[in-house]
């Protein structure tokens, strides 16, 4: 017979595992892969890949690779240096700043029927009513659906002519709403799913500089923005450390609780094999 103390323990396991099944974060890769398609501003040069070895070494594979490329490049950072002299380099900038609550800004509806849209403080106090205040030192990031035109240079700057800043048409952020979200709400970084935190047509780069002075990271062309709930994530942007940087590549992902009607594959693996220990438990509980 299973004595109470045995039950007791299996029943509680068991309820354990459930909750871990529902309970595992989904984590949401935001960035494009680098390779040679990666945008860049005019002007920089292109990525470069190199294969420098790729094969078998005292009987054992190795590979090893050099890649170059820009600073400001495909999913990447500007360090408040980027604009502003004197201001934090990329390596500078503490580690605390580099994650925050995700704030997702909808706009793809507006920018879908003007290109040159900028995210305003409305659309940030309509988040908030929907959502609640926004916490202090979150990660704002403008979700125009834009990322789904990269790389496709032509579509991504919206210019037959990608190498005449002028002729530029994308959107991102007014420089208003960044001053409110520095002022209200202590944002740690903002960012967009565009090629810069101000507009294509825009030719001074307000959003810049005022992200520059106040310490603000600036996060530019963020992907996958649509497999993210608009409040609720985490946003970490792991930028390399750069000494001397202006910015850098980062592989921005995000994490959020899960849904209670979704589960988990690998935490449903883990559980299967835990629950044959289970049963495996139960049956010595028997003997005994």
């Amino acid at each position: 017979m299973m004595s109470k103390n045995c039950i007791s323990n299996v029943l509680f396991c068991m309820v354990a595992l459930v909750s871990l099944v529902q309970a595992v974060p989904r984590i949401v890769d935001l960035s494009h892969r680098l390779n040679n398609a990666s945008l860049t501003w005019p002007g920089n040069p292109p990525y470069q890949f190199t294969v420098l070895y790729r094969g078998f070494y005292d009987n054992s594979w190795l590979e090893n690779n050099h890649f170059a490329m820009p600073e400001h490049m495909g999913t990447h950072i500007d360090a408040p240096a980027h604009t502003v002299q004197g201001m934090w380099k990329t390596d500078q900038i503490p580690i605390e700043n580099l994650y925050g609550a995700g704030v997702i800004i909808n706009v793809k509806s507006k920018a879908a029927t003007d290109p040159d849209y900028r995210v305003t403080v409305d659309d940030l106090l309509m988040w908030e009513k929907k959502y609640g205040e926004m916490p202090r030192r979150a990660v704002a990031i403008m979700n125009s659906g834009w990322s789904s035109k990269y790389p496709n240079i032509t579509l991504v700057f919206g210019s037959p002519k990608p190498s005449n800043e002028s002729s530029f048409h994308f959107p991102s952020w007014h420089e208003d709403a960044v001053t409110w979200l520095i002022n209200k709400r202590q944002i740690n970084a903002v960012g967009v799913d565009t090629p810069s935190t101000d507009y294509g047509m825009s030719s001074t780069f307000p959003c810049h500089t005022i992200l520059g002075k106040n310490r603000v990271v600036g996060i530019e062309n963020v992907a996958n923005l649509d497999n993210v709930p608009e409040s609720g994530s985490t946003i970490y942007i792991p930028v390399l450390n750069i000494a001397d940087g202006s910015g850098g590549p980062a592989r921005v992902f995000a994490t959020y609780d899960d849904e209670p009607s979704k589960t988990n594959a690998a935490a449903m693996v883990t559980c299967f094999a835990i629950y044959l220990y289970l049963l495996a438990a139960v049956l010595m509980c028997n003997v005994l």
